[in-house]
């Protein structure tokens, strides 16, 4: 399959062509690569700069939600 891709923003082009540069591959490699990853089509897991895993993994703990309200307390003795 064949494509054509107009409107590539500048700073995507120049990353793309220091990728393939770097990595001693054509800019058509580069770029069949970096879709193929986006797309989350390859083998090699990709390193996540994010906490997404951790999305929705919050499970409530009464002991600590103690613990986080006495440090929330203030003690008027030391404000005087």
């Amino acid at each position: 399959m064949q494509y054509t891709i107009r409107g590539v923003p500048s700073a995507v082009d120049s990353a793309l062509r220091k990728r393939a540069r770097r990595e001693g591959k054509s800019l058509n490699e580069a770029v069949l690569e970096t879709l193929a990853e986006g797309l989350g089509l390859t083998a090699q897991a990709k390193k996540r700069r994010d906490l997404s895993d951790l999305i929705g993994t919050w499970k409530p703990d009464r002991a600590l939600e103690e613990a986080i309200a006495d440090q929330d307390r203030i003690d008027p003795e030391l404000w005087r």
